[in-house]
């Protein structure tokens, strides 16, 4: 893990001894006691890091030297700052002495005090008198402590509301609420730092207060806000930017948190003694009255109407273009987060947010700022009587099929689907609807949004969707090729001279081949199930068959295929699952040509083929013909090993009149005739040498289904003894053409021999082939009748002391 001198040095500070370590504390206090602090001081620092941080033990530092190293935490050299506060985070706890000085010397906080003093608050309790103190330093007014110090009280405040919000009791959210209303509304409108007039003769005396500007370059002519622009800013306008950036997140948890006490303030000095233009921004009467929270949520109520306005204005900068977009995500959120809180707020935001949409939805390059209007419709709309439908159309239909391929926002748009799930299924009948295009993002970049569509899928599978979404799925390496195929379609050249181009891209171009890819890149479900052509586009995609994007895409399906039937046993009637049956018999065969994913699909098949049968085995015989069909075709014997192999086992266990009363003698003579004529083909001697050998297991189970059969129609019973002497007989000769290893061959005639010898006494082969259910699911524990649950409670008693 370490380079050799780097775990050399490490073995050095752990093996250091006492007597050389007080010298070095020693050398190290004389170096702080000078004027001036430089390289030596700093490296000595460092090497005092390395030593506390390489041993498991808590070292003791003389008490001198914890005291210059609580008095470096203010020095103005930020690299001292840090050394600092990291050596004293390795020792012991700070005693209370020190902890005092350093809540005490509050009005010096830098980010690196805080983390110190967060660090060593053992407690709550702790953790609370620190916060009381952060809180009392916001009452200080510029003029007695540090300008820089106030910066970082609300950094420090939103870790403890997010790691632990219950250590800020009622009294200290009512004073921080106060003091958020002031940072917000109350800010100067002139620029910081000494802004000159722009006049010939400047000096310090005829600096004249120059206002704040909007991002145009226009003067503001209304409050100040994070979108404001200046030379320079106050100490006050720095604090509503921070008050801006943690306002959410305090809204959220001073919502779950209790409301307190209720009663209206009418003398609030915090608010008019911000600055000089609160008195003349003076609020209604009526807000005043307000308690601090709800008069917080009308300020950031005002704040973000503001914000929306100023975000119409036309930058100067790119950068501010950004910034802008940024501030209009966190302005909806925050209006959001009030209108929850407070529904009387709904009827007067939704004016603001409908023309908001409206302005922004043309261009998608606001796709971002968009999905926060979307929680709001779908938070609120319902209240509104609002048609949201053009939201989701958006949202839902040209994000992903335009956007594809920007992760920012397939992230983005996929965790908002997951945290709205439940208000999706049942607010917007859309949301299924349009699983064509979400599945967009899952082809193009499947092991990013995997987790996602993992949560997401089950929300998707209901009855009218189920069939196409299957078939989607198993189409998703097709649709992931085809996106690559779109993109480079616009960038490159319809033929490249002196090049070999992409025959799959040139059949992208092609307009007779038009329709398979539109239908690959649908927008919504309900343009049919599938495309009769399926096998046409495998064969246009054969060389995008080892495309990193689609071999990824293609690796994914089984996870979610696995998905797909747990949930569709759970919301599928029987002619649903009887239908889903024959699509997979049907794409089996009509699946892009990955030879590992065919594989992993085959066995994804046989284990639900399994599941579906056993929950309903009258599946068995409403399919009996498909089922016949697929198992009376010897090439799937080789090509489709797994699911042939499950299709003759549930014909075998499930073709029964106990499974089900429409189970002819008729339909078992059929299907045995069917599976019998199978066996004998690919165990004839006639096999050419060279050939592929069926597998044994394909070759034990025909065997054992068509003993199955025989056990339920007597009459069968003879044919199959035939066949098993006849393959006993065959086999003593040695090998054989259909089996090419010995220990296979031997295990293929004992399985023979066991069904030759249980056929011969018919009674027994049936209640052993074709047990009752009694028999395979026993519940002997639960019969009254028997003696076992006696004995079971006898030893129960015997077990367990009294």
């Amino acid at each position: 893990m370490y380079s050799h001198a780097s775990e050399s040095l490490i073995k050095q500070a752990r093996e250091i001894q006492e007597p050389e370590l007080q010298k070095f504390y020693s050398r190290l206090v004389k170096l702080l006691q000078g004027k001036e602090l430089g390289h030596e001081t700093v490296d000595s620092l460092q090497r005092l890091h390395l030593i506390l941080s390489a041993t498991k033990y808590t070292r003791t530092l003389p008490s001198e030297l914890r005291t210059r190293l609580l008095s470096l935490l203010s020095s103005p050299v930020e690299q001292l700052q840090v050394l600092s506060s990291a050596v004293l985070r390795e020792m012991a706890p700070l005693s209370g002495e020190e902890l005092n000085y350093i809540q005490e010397n509050v009005g010096q906080l830098n980010s690196q005090t805080a983390a110190l003093l967060l660090s060593k608050a053992g407690t709550r309790a702790d953790l609370s008198s620190v916060c009381a103190q952060l809180l009392r330093s916001l009452d200080n007014r510029p003029s007695e402590g540090s300008a820089n110090s106030l910066m970082h009280v609300l950094p420090v405040l939103n870790s403890v509301l997010t790691h632990s919000p219950e250590c800020l009791t009622e009294d200290h959210m009512t004073l921080l609420n106060k003091k958020l209303v002031d940072w917000l509304r109350y800010a100067s409108i002139v620029q910081g730092g000494g802004a000159s007039s722009g006049r010939f003769f400047t000096g310090p005396r005829s600096r004249q207060p120059v206002p704040i500007a909007e991002l145009d370059g226009t003067v503001s002519g209304d409050f100040f806000t994070v979108l404001c622009v200046g030379q320079g800013f106050t100490e006050d306008q720095w604090m509503n930017v921070y008050s801006f950036s943690m306002l959410h997140h305090w809204l959220l948890t001073s919502h779950s948190a209790s409301n307190g006490n209720t009663t209206a303030e009418t003398d609030d000095r915090s608010e008019v003694d911000g600055s000089v233009v609160s008195m003349v921004s003076a609020t209604s009467s009526s807000s005043r009255l307000l308690p601090p929270k709800e008069r917080l949520r009308e300020k950031a109520f005002q704040y973000c109407q503001r914000l929306i306005e100023q975000s119409d204005r036309k930058a100067q900068k790119k950068t501010d273009t950004e910034l802008q977009k940024a501030c209009l995500v966190e302005a909806v959120c925050i209006l959001d987060c009030v209108c929850v809180e407070d529904a009387s707020l709904v009827f007067r935001t939704f004016p603001c947010i409908k023309a908001l949409f409206g302005r922004l939805s043309p261009d998608l390059s606001f796709a971002r700022v968009l999905l926060p209007i979307a929680q709001f419709y779908l938070n609120h709309g319902e209240m509104a009587a609002l048609d949201c439908e053009s939201v989701w159309k958006l949202v839902l239909g040209q994000f992903p099929a335009v956007l594809f391929n920007d992760p920012f926002l397939a992230h983005e748009l996929l965790r908002f689907l997951r945290l709205n799930l439940e208000k999706l299924q049942l607010r917007v009948p859309q949301y299924t609807h349009f699983f064509p295009n979400l599945l967009k993002f899952l082809a193009w970049d499947s092991p990013a949004v995997v987790d996602d569509f993992v949560d997401l899928l089950p929300s998707l599978v209901t009855p009218a969707t189920a069939v196409e979404l299957l078939h989607t799925l198993l189409d998703l390496p097709c649709l992931s090729a085809t996106l690559v195929l779109q993109l480079r379609s616009t960038c490159l050249p319809i033929s490249e001279p002196g090049g070999r181009g992409l025959l799959s891209l040139d059949a992208f171009r092609n307009p007779s081949f038009r329709g398979l890819f539109l239908f690959m890149l649908r927008a919504e479900a309900g343009s049919g199930d599938t495309i009769d052509r399926l096998s046409t586009l495998h064969d246009l995609l054969t060389e995008a068959a080892d495309w990193p994007r689609v071999v990824q895409c293609a690796q994914t399906i089984p996870v979610l295929l696995h998905i797909y039937f747990n949930t569709i046993v759970t919301v599928a009637d029987e002619k649903l699952l009887a239908h889903l049956i024959l699509v997979m018999l049907e794409r089996s065969c009509v699946l892009l040509n990955i030879p590992t994913y065919i594989k992993e699909i085959h066995r994804v098949f046989s284990c639900h083929l399994l599941r579906l049968c056993k929950l309903h085995p009258s599946l068995v015989v409403d399919q009996s013909h498909e089922l016949l069909e697929f198992a009376g075709i010897p090439g799937n014997v080789y090509s489709k090993e797994e699911i042939y192999t499950h299709v003759v086992w549930v014909l075998g266990e499930y073709l029964s009149v106990s499974c089900d009363s429409r189970c002819s003698v008729r339909l078992i003579t059929t299907c045995f005739e069917t599976l019998e004529a199978v066996l004998f083909e690919i165990t004839s001697s006639g096999s050419l040498p060279g050939a592929v050998c069926p597998a044994p297991r394909v070759i034990t189970t025909l065997m054992s289904a068509l003993a199955k059969l025989a056990s339920r129609s007597h009459d069968l019973i003879p044919r199959v003894s035939l066949f098993l002497s006849k393959l006993r007989t065959v086999t003593r000769g040695g090998s054989v053409p259909w089996c090419s290893d010995e220990e296979d061959l031997v295990a293929i005639v004992t399985r023979g021999e066991e069904l030759w010898s249980l056929l011969k006494a018919p009674g027994v082969a049936q209640s052993i082939l074709t047990p009752s259910p009694h028999i395979t699911t026993p519940q002997w524990h639960r019969d009254t009748n028997v003696a076992m649950p006696l004995q079971l409670r006898a030893l129960t008693s015997l077990t367990h002391s009294q």
